[in-house]
């Protein structure tokens, strides 16, 4: 009997048998590094001559793995071994799909800590947060396993009299999969089987920066003896595979998650319909925020700057649910820069994650590591500088936590999605204001209120305009079936990862009526 849905346990590493387990796993992962992977087509390997390298972020000369590159020719037969598969897999019962995502679970929770450890070289992610990454992946092979056996019971309809009625979700057909680096388990593997589950064949394009972590997540799913065909894995270019893609007219859907740049190319190229296309394609979106911390002055300070300090600083700031924006009512403002300031200089190190004792590794690649620079270039014009501010020591893209105060509302590092170790505090006159704040920028993902008056939170719940706000708590950290998440304007679809409504955008309702 399945047993109810319950969270994967994070592990943090306070016992020696916890520590060795992950530094075994470095070890096989270093000692597998610079392999070359090809591509898969209905599970045919296939190798070619132009490749993507994915590197060390946190050691530049060290070479992750080199993988074979999809041309739009092979794109093209890819989307054909997908469309067979579906043909096929589309019409295997749902609980059955749902046992391949339950078998996937389970090779991942026994392969955990080396999954970790390879974002940990390949991500430049800290032990903890490639941990948590991992866990979020389980997580959500097991919440739409389940979700999937729902969808396929019974559904509650108007009962009339001389007739049945009956309503089926059913699958959409091929999907292209275009996950982020940023969390290149969790978001991959969620994407990723979600489509699978409700019945669609994939073509995944992994991120060209965390290509290992995809492979690996790929073979999971290769060996629990998924069909040939319903999982392509076909790394490649944006503006060759991406685009051809996205345009095919077989394409049902595209699940995309990365910037909001790329978001709005997708759905509109998503929005022409192409010879031979007889649908139109649903896209489902999270494309980044911009987003905030509020406290006022009734808030616990302490446990706000301890948030604030985490869920900035947290994986180099390079969540789209980081806190990049701490909006502080006047009356506490200062005491809460000063807090921030201490406790970042307490507890965020920068350095190779290979050593646990660094909480921060190096920002993902070369053009971050110059937008990030370029940013805190304009914030040093536009707030005042108190604490980082440059580069951090090491062969690595490593950049210093970095905190602006008496930033204005408008200026550009207060607006626009910077992706980095950076905060900027603005000061607001009182707790209607900072809401205004927090709602004034083209983006609504994550926000956190800190305060102790109900008014104020109710005001918050009210007015504040996320998709996910959290009270109390910081705003990062969404944990599947119990944070539903995606957010509003610019920041996405609001599709609602980790949600009871997130299958529905991969299926479709068919109504069936019969006269009895």
């Amino acid at each position: 009997m399945l047993t109810e849905f319950k969270n994967e346990p994070i592990v943090f590493f306070r016992t020696d048998d916890e520590v060795k387990k992950m530094k075994d796993a470095l070890a096989k992962v270093e000692s597998e590094m610079g392999k070359e992977y090809p591509l898969v087509i209905s599970g045919d390997r296939v190798k070619t001559d132009a490749k993507i390298t994915s590197i060390n972020p946190s050691s530049k000369e060290e070479v992750v793995g080199v993988f074979s590159k999809c041309s739009a020719e092979l794109a093209e037969k890819a989307m054909d071994a997908a469309s067979a598969a579906f043909e096929t897999w589309s019409r295997v019962h749902p609980r059955e799909r749902a046992n391949y995502l339950f078998s996937a679970a389970r090779l991942m929770r026994d392969r955990a800590y080396e999954l970790s450890a390879w974002m940990v070289v390949e991500e430049g992610k800290n032990w903890i947060e490639a941990y948590a990454d991992t866990a979020e992946a389980i997580d959500f092979l097991e919440f739409y396993g389940r979700e999937m056996i729902r969808l396929s019971e019974p559904q509650l309809l108007t009962r009339l009299p001389g007739e049945d009625n009956e309503l089926y979700y059913i699958p959409l057909g091929v999907g292209v999969v275009i996950p982020p680096w940023n969390f290149p388990n969790a978001i991959l593997a969620g994407m990723t089987s979600a489509a699978i589950v409700a019945g669609n064949s994939v073509l995944l394009k992994p991120a060209s920066t965390a290509p290992a972590i995809a492979w690996q997540v790929y073979k999971i799913f290769e060996d629990v003896k998924l069909p040939p065909g319903v999982l392509n894995f076909v790394p490649g270019s944006g503006a060759e595979v991406g685009d051809y893609l996205v345009d095919h007219p077989t394409t049902r859907f595209i699940s995309f998650t990365g910037s909001m740049e790329v978001g709005i190319r997708i759905n509109e190229r998503a929005a022409k319909v192409n010879d031979g296309q007889i649908w139109l394609k649903r896209v489902i979106a999270e494309m980044g925020g911009k987003d905030f911390i509020v406290v006022d002055g009734t808030a616990d300070l302490d446990a706000a700057a301890a948030a604030v300090m985490s869920s900035a600083f947290g994986f180099q700031g390079q969540k789209c649910s980081a806190c990049s924006r701490a909006i502080v009512t006047e009356d506490v403002y200062d005491e809460v820069v000063e807090k921030v300031v201490a406790l970042t200089k307490e507890n965020v190190t920068v350095g190779d994650p290979r050593d646990f004792a660094n909480f921060m590794g190096a920002v993902i690649d070369e053009p971050a590591y110059n937008k990030i620079l370029e940013y805190i270039e304009i914030g040093k014009s536009e707030g005042k500088l108190v604490l980082g501010g440059d580069r951090a020591p090491g062969d690595g893209y490593f950049i210093e936590p970095t905190i602006f105060a008496d930033v204005d509302r408008n200026a550009r590092i207060a607006q626009d999605e910077i992706f980095g170790p950076v905060v900027a505090f603005i000061k607001a006159a009182d707790f209607n204001d900072a809401i205004d704040v927090a709602n004034g920028t083209i983006y609504g993902l994550t926000g956190s209120v800190y305060s102790r008056d109900r008014a104020n939170l109710e005001h918050a719940r009210w007015y504040a305009h996320v998709g996910n706000l959290y009270f109390n708590r910081k705003c990062t950290g969404a944990l599947v079936g119990a944070h539903p998440f995606g957010g509003f304007n610019m920041s996405g679809t609001d599709s609602k990862a980790g949600g009871r409504d997130y299958l529905l955008l991969f299926t479709q309702a068919k109504c069936v009526s019969e006269v009895v």
